[in-house]
């Protein structure tokens, strides 16, 4: 995902022409229900990979008043009670506390309530027995409240978070708070520190801050007691919100010679800064072969405009088949990163990638100074696509928006709630029509919209008018979106369309579209045209800036999506194939919304969803038992061939 603006600026299953099948990998839950209706309705958000434990600053300091004729603690019980009537239910949550047993004593840290599966009343009672005593060891309660997070089971990753809360700085010195969050911030894959100041100023905002930059985390600055509610019930959100990662684990190897040889399929694995990581797959002389790479940093977390993730596929030491570099364009915090290739046939057949052999698959990320150094997550696609039957004449290619453009009419009306994923995996199916939402800053919420031969997505985000917070009327963030490929190869708008807008609190706006899908896209030298070749299910991923929490005054803001599926479905890619049944203007995402959650469940497994083939041959390998029925299907297609791809960047 790409933002393509910075603080204070404004910146321009069913088999479809014979050749695309759904790669079985697992189904998520689908997520449904109104913004807003309930813990129960965003239970379905936690996976049991991911935790919380709230560190709440309990020195003699929070028995002040806050100005409103309450103490500072009285006002954070509130705020405490608040975050856990807004979390899911079941969320594994803890609560850890210091001062709160002695007048004096850098080792005066305790844990009220173990982090386990999400009792309310309980962390309520526990908040409510706690006392303001004594000193600051806010170091020494970092490096327990890490203890105190449950590792993650069945080698899942999660988002594991400390939410720090306080009205000051560490007055113990050892161990120093900023080095304690480096090191667990480096250590810890998935973990994040959060800090929220109450009422702080000066050199205790100062190491606030520190903390959660080394922490893999946002600071939230809480002058009053209304913000503090506010910003806690942002921090926890997000944790619990934290993507939903799928796929098989693999350990890429530094060096080509010792990579792991991969076959179609999505997998995990982590990334460093400034790393590059080696995976093989054995391919055919024929297929279309796609690379996925999403990089999944801790939302909110340091990051240059520069930092970019790279996928590249290389035949041997003959050189790049194809690449493709992505990168954040924008200062505020990290987002999910999507970088995508493609190793295309050529026509003749006869250059060095058209080859059936071991191929190379690489992943590399670059990562600035001063920017999250923590390892990210990482989630692998590979899939392919086989080639048409022979004797089949592809329609000519689509490189016009034509009526899909900037300018296009969407639908208008009353809009239908929905409630966006929180990744790939279980990005909410929407169809045509006008959808609402609510985002947190810093967060990414992903739908999917299904578009067949012939068709085009094109649709608008907009963000909405909020009440702001006093203070704030020079202060910027940004609105984004991005659309991808049923193959998860980001979409650039090809200079029809920006893909951010700024956002103040006041209503702004971002159209996004791709061109209609047709199988010779793919001889296309444009970015927005030529991964736009195959139909199933595209994404569609909307963020927030982190910087949108100094801005407004209500935790989520809200936002609509107007979603338009233009043009007539057609059965196949082929020259003159007739409409498809009822899937004209965008009917078939309308029926699959009709039929609920089952449907979105049923294709958000797996290598890109429905529609969009995850088979690749494996030259001189045999396929999974479980691909066999498939891959022998697909082979009896193949024919005509595509030329190699110059790469997706």
């Amino acid at each position: 995902m790409t933002a393509r603006t910075h603080h204070r600026t404004a910146r321009a299953g069913t088999l479809i022409g014979g050749a695309l099948f759904a790669l079985v990998a697992g189904a998520l839950p689908a997520l449904a229900g109104p913004p807003g209706a309930g813990a129960a309705v965003d239970a379905a958000r936690s996976d049991g990979s991911g935790s919380l434990v709230m560190v709440l600053d309990s020195s003699g300091s929070m028995g002040d008043d806050d100005g409103t004729g309450h103490t500072r603690m009285e006002s954070a019980r509130t705020a405490v009670g608040t975050v856990v009537d807004g979390l899911p239910d079941g969320y594994p949550t803890g609560l850890r506390v210091y001062g709160a047993d002695h007048p004096q004593g850098c080792t005066d840290t305790r844990l009220v309530r173990p982090v386990q599966r999400l009792d309310r009343a309980a962390v309520k009672r526990a908040v409510a027995g706690v006392r303001p005593r004594g000193d600051t060891p806010i170091g020494l309660s970092l490096r327990k409240a890490a203890q105190d997070l449950p590792e993650p089971t069945g080698g899942a990753i999660g988002t594991r978070t400390v939410l720090l809360i306080s009205d000051g700085e560490d007055n113990c010195g050892t161990p120093q708070p900023c080095e304690v969050a480096e090191q667990l911030g480096r250590e810890g894959i998935g973990l994040r520190i959060d800090t929220v100041g109450f009422q702080v100023k000066g050199a205790a905002r100062k190491q606030l801050e520190c903390i959660a930059n080394a922490g893999n985390g946002r600071y939230y600055d809480a002058p009053d007691a209304k913000a503090l509610a506010r910003q806690l019930q942002r921090a926890s959100q997000l944790s619990a919100d934290g993507y939903r990662l799928r796929g098989r684990r693999v350990a890429g190897a530094a060096t080509a010679d010792r990579a792991p040889v991969l076959v179609p399929g999505q997998y995990l694995d982590t990334i460093g800064p400034g790393e590059k990581r080696y995976y093989a797959a054995d391919l055919d002389s024929e297929s279309t072969v796609d690379l996925a790479a999403t990089a999944v940093p801790q939302p909110g977390a340091a990051v240059d405009t520069f930092d970019a993730l790279s996928t590249r596929i290389e035949y041997d030491e003959h050189g790049s088949c194809g690449t493709h570099t992505e990168r954040f364009a924008q200062k505020e915090g990290a987002v999910p990163l999507t970088s995508a290739v493609a190793r295309i046939r050529s026509k003749t057949g006869t250059r060095t990638c058209d080859r059936a052999g071991r191929y190379r698959l690489v992943v590399e990320r670059e990562s600035k100074k001063g920017s999250d150094a923590a390892r990210w997550p990482l989630e692998l696609v590979l899939g392919a696509e086989a080639p048409l039957a022979k004797g089949v004449t592809p329609a000519q290619s689509q490189t016009e928006y034509g009526r899909g453009g900037k300018e296009a009419t969407l639908p208008a009306g009353n809009p239908r709630d929905v409630r966006g994923g929180t990744g790939f995996n279980d990005a909410r199916t929407i169809a045509q029509g006008v959808w609402r939402d609510r985002i947190l800053p810093s967060q990414t919420l992903w739908y999917k919209v299904p578009a067949s031969w012939g068709q085009q997505v094109r649709y608008d985000v907009e963000f909405a008018n909020e009440p702001t917070v006093d203070g704030t009327a020079a202060t910027y963030s940004y609105g984004a979106t991005r659309l991808y490929t049923p193959a998860r190869h980001p979409l650039t708008g090809g200079g029809e369309f920006s893909t951010s807008t700024m956002y103040s609190g006041r209503p702004s706006a971002v159209a996004m579209g791709g061109v209609p899908v047709a199988w010779t896209n793919r001889y296309e030298d444009r970015t927005d045209v030529q991964p736009v070749h195959a139909g199933g299910e595209f994404y569609i991923s909307v963020t927030l800036g982190a910087q949108a929490a100094e801005i407004a005054e209500n935790p989520q803001i809200g936002l609509v999506l107007r979603v338009s599926v233009l043009g007539e479905a057609r059965t196949g890619p082929e020259h003159g194939a007739p409409a498809a049944a009822g899937k004209a203007g965008g009917e078939a995402g309308q029926d699959a919304d009709k039929r609920g959650d089952s449907i979105a469940s049923a294709d958000s497994g797996g290598a890109g969803g429905a529609g969009w083939t995850g088979i690749a041959a494996a030259a001189g390998a045999g396929v999974m038992a479980v691909l066999v029925a498939v891959f022998l299907y697909v082979r009896s297609r193949r024919g005509s061939a595509a030329r190699t791809t110059r790469g997706s960047a």
